[in-house]
């Protein structure tokens, strides 16, 4: 049953198991759909999904898979109809719903009157004030029930999917500061008891230290567990990066506001590192700061994140000057493959986030320079994914 559901959820990247599939399907034997196509979807979806990462993606494969399910006007009359066309039988008293419901005659009638009511002015049992538990209206609850006029508030399960209110859960998009500030925190080296001063007041020390001291007070410091590491993050900007703005500046916003770095430092460039990066992304002289400072000054236990689409004409990453194709006296004028392979070695913990999707780096224009700087950096996507596995890659 519904093995082709099974399929869409394969395909759409859902990781269904087969014992999770049977045990849908005893789920499904046992009534617990309540015949209901919105019962099928949270019950689907509370046995075959194990993560809220994955909602989104169960949502498209039940959009796709139930499209043209919802219910239209003439669907309702042939409704009718067919139930007009059914013997006159009344269930036993033990099977009748909870809410009694109308037979079709009485609900036509029932629906003539309120459509010809022009004055609904005081509330009552029959239209206002039921709970929405009345027959014939909007944005109800009666089984039987139909709506008149507006729209529903109560959406049906396909409508639940295509609003795909779960896509900020995705692993594979990212789409809030939120995705990068939990990414970024997961950068935590913390340091050990016997580094740094005591200046953290030890609790359960103390209670014990004036316990054993006759209840005079007694205070026992320690040293705090603090994180160490320290971060590098340069950001290329302008150009074809002009694309990913908005993603780019949630990841510096996220990266700004993160407290718990022992050191954090920003840097920009233009599509790739030379003799100068800048403190601000206008890329602007004055804000200049030469890369043999940055190299000769910082340590290397600092972990160095570069952000760029990798994406240049392949002399741009080749040739002396790079992008500024022009020597200028005082400075080396070294291609940016140079630059960058010091930075790799004086920072060996340093990784490439590329906004595009790893699929494209072999297609995209600029497919080549992406080769390139792959054999000296290890890149990643700009993916919640991506990220967990570029700040694992660099907090060893």
């Amino acid at each position: 049953m519904f093995i082709n559901f099974f399929d869409q959820l394969k395909n759409e990247g859902v990781p269904v198991s087969l014992n999770e599939w049977l045990t849908l399907m005893e789920a499904l034997a046992k009534g617990l759909s309540f015949s209901s196509l919105t019962g099928f979807y949270y019950l689907a979806r509370a046995v075959l999904i194990k993560n809220e990462a994955h909602y989104d993606r169960y949502d498209l494969a039940f959009a796709k898979y139930f499209q043209g399910l919802e219910t239209k006007e003439d669907v309702i009359e042939q409704a009718l109809e067919l139930l007009e066309s059914l013997p006159d039988e009344q269930p036993a008293p033990g099977n009748r719903s909870p809410i009694a419901r109308l037979d079709v005659g009485a609900l036509r009638r029932e629906l003539e009157i309120s459509l010809k009511k022009e004055d609904n002015e005081q509330p009552g049992p029959k239209w206002a004030a039921t709970l929405g538990m009345s027959p014939v209206g909007h944005a109800g609850f009666y089984p039987g029930g139909t709506r008149t006029e507006g729209t529903s508030l109560n959406y049906s399960a396909a409508r639940v999917a295509v609003r795909r209110k779960y896509r900020d859960f995705r692993e594979d998009s990212i789409t809030g500061v939120r995705n990068f500030e939990v990414a970024l925190r997961r950068l935590r080296q913390l340091s050990t008891k016997t580094e740094g001063p005591k200046d953290e007041l030890d609790l359960n020390g103390t209670i014990d230290a004036t316990c054993r001291n006759a209840g005079w007070l007694k205070l026992v410091w320690e040293r705090p567990r603090r994180n160490k590491i320290k971060v590098i993050l340069m950001m290329d900007s302008g150009g074809s990066m002009d694309r990913h703005m908005r993603i780019c500046t949630r990841l510096f916003k996220a990266a700004h506001s993160a407290t718990h770095f022992k050191d954090i430092k920003f840097y920009y460039f233009h599509n790739c590192v030379y003799e100068n990066v800048y403190t601000a992304p206008a890329i602007d002289d004055k804000d200049a700061v030469q890369t043999e400072k940055i190299l000769r000054t910082l340590n290397s236990d600092y972990r160095l994140i570069i952000v760029g689409d990798a994406c240049m004409a392949p002399v741009e990453f080749t040739d002396p000057g790079g992008a500024t194709f022009a020597y200028v006296e005082g400075i080396k004028n070294e291609p940016g493959q140079t630059w960058l392979k010091r930075l790799f070695r004086r920072f060996p913990r340093s990784v490439w986030i590329n906004p595009y999707p790893a699929s494209s780096w072999e297609t995209i224009h600029g497919a080549e320079t992406i080769s390139l700087i792959r054999k000296i950096f290890p890149m990643f996507e700009l993916t919640p994914k991506g990220l967990e596995l570029a700040i694992k890659k660099i907090k060893r």
